[in-house]
């Protein structure tokens, strides 16, 4: 048996999240309808409190989401209320190749990221970085 799944992440501005994801991975993020959520308030399922204006859009305060252009995959960024504190159990690795790695770390550093160390085992080397929220990943 298999089944559909997305990741989750925990995130203090899981829009701004999701867009520095979408445009680290190559992925889109997804659009909010408005007028549903509008809609969703208007019938009393939703208030105004669990929406913000973002990017001069309405969209629900508590959650935003990008979905790689082809497959479908897609990863949820949720507002937690508390911050980080420790080391991720789980991190993205976002393998773009040897000789493309120095460049792409400073193409994230540039946006926002943030590098940590450097690492290797056997053949293999990456680079851990966190993103602007301090989450752990690395390019390999």
């Amino acid at each position: 048996m298999t089944y559909d799944f997305q990741v989750a992440i925990d995130s203090a501005d899981p829009h701004t999240q999701a867009d520095w994801w979408a445009e680290t991975l190559g992925w889109t993020v997804e659009p909010q309808d408005a007028a549903f959520i509008t809609s969703m308030i208007d019938q009393g399922y939703a208030t105004e409190a669990e929406t913000r204006v973002y990017r001069d859009s309405l969209v629900w305060a508590s959650g935003a989401a990008i979905t790689h252009p082809t497959s479908g995959l897609r990863v949820l960024f949720q507002t937690v209320p508390e911050a980080k504190t420790v080391k991720n159990r789980m991190h993205f690795d976002v393998r773009v190749g040897d000789e493309k790695r120095e460049a792409e770390v400073e193409r994230l550093t540039a946006r926002g990221a943030t590098f940590l160390w450097r690492g290797s085992q056997g053949p293999h080397s990456w680079v851990t970085m966190a993103d602007p929220e301090g989450n752990e990943f690395c390019v390999a």
